[in-house]
């Protein structure tokens, strides 16, 4: 079984970070790099070990040979806070959060690369191709996005008009997210066409949804703020930087997972970082069919995720 340890990294802004380390120590490549995988937006990474019916993300990928490592990034998990402050946007999390955690992974890895290839999951893959524009040195090597937004080609009109106001959005503190969770996720799945944009309940264990929501965080209003002015803008800019315009020069590897039932992130939308980024190596992995749909979190807990996900997304990282 896959051994689990806990390691703890200051960000240099007043937040202690919190990552996770998974490895199979009979099954480890040494050669290969060191994973690290970047929740999304309000989440921690708690699903990422966690599988209702079947096996985990990080255990799979362990178990295939991977050093794999989670982090929770500011007020996120197990991270805590050290005196820094609740006002902090996307760029603190790509060039502070994301920084450290890379850096903790190349400090502490059994692994023999001074690289580390980065699972970024739905706003963690737009965090990462961000990290990869703004952060010099930044010991990249692969890059998987997974159902990753980068410039809105097309919006959920749920999302338009939930952050259409960036000044509105930025004054309203968000709180009791995961205890409206509770309450709403089993109500939902018997509306199962009301949660189908997120997620599928035919196909996800739904008596484990206390466990589920473990992984529900509260949004920050600053970078709800963040989020609402990239919308209206369409393109991300960190620091002044047009992270669109950037992402032409970066060349890593990249392989984009998009669920064929994302009502999250449209299709399209998911695409456009694979299709003008400047990397020579991109693979596409299109996830679901006709008859099986797939949502923008069937991707890592449905019971579908260890075949149609984790399985191929093991095989392109080991070629």
């Amino acid at each position: 079984m896959p051994r689990i340890e806990h390691f703890t990294a200051p960000n240099g802004d007043g937040w202690i970070l919190s990552l996770r380390r998974t490895v199979d120590h009979a099954a480890h490549d040494k050669g290969r790099n060191p994973l690290l995988i970047i929740p999304g937006y309000g989440m921690n990474s708690f699903i990422f070990g966690f599988h209702p019916r079947g096996t985990s993300m990080e255990s799979y990928l362990a178990q295939r040979g991977f050093e794999v490592w989670s982090v929770d990034l500011r007020a996120q998990g197990k991270s805590r806070r050290d005196g820094g402050s609740m006002t902090y946007g996307l760029r603190d999390l790509v060039t502070k959060d994301i920084f450290t955690a890379v850096q903790t992974v190349l400090d502490r890895t059994s692994s023999s690369t001074a690289s580390v290839d980065i699972i970024g999951c739905s706003l963690g893959a737009t965090m990462m191709f961000a990290y990869a524009v703004c952060v010099p040195d930044n010991h990249l090597g692969r890059m998987v996005s997974m159902g990753g937004p980068l410039r809105w080609v097309r919006i959920n009109p749920i999302l338009r008009a939930a952050f259409a106001s960036p000044e509105l959005v930025g004054k309203i503190p968000i709180v009791g997210t995961r205890r409206l969770a509770r309450v709403a996720l089993p109500m939902l799945s018997r509306v199962p066409w009301l949660l189908s944009v997120y997620l599928h309940p035919d196909i996800v264990d739904m008596s484990q949804a206390t466990q589920l929501i473990r992984t529900v965080e509260n949004p920050n209003r600053h970078v709800n703020r963040d989020i609402a002015r990239w919308i209206k803008d369409r393109d991300l800019f960190i620091d002044g930087k047009n992270v669109c315009e950037g992402i032409a020069s970066v060349t890593h590897p990249l392989l984009t997972v998009i669920a064929n039932a994302d009502g999250i992130v449209p299709r399209e939308t998911a695409l456009w970082p694979h299709l003008n980024i400047g990397s020579e190596r991109r693979d596409l992995l299109e996830v679901g069919s006709y008859t099986v749909q797939i949502a923008h979190a069937d991707m890592f807990v449905s019971d579908h995720a260890p075949d149609l996900v984790f399985r191929p997304l093991a095989d392109w990282l080991a070629s």
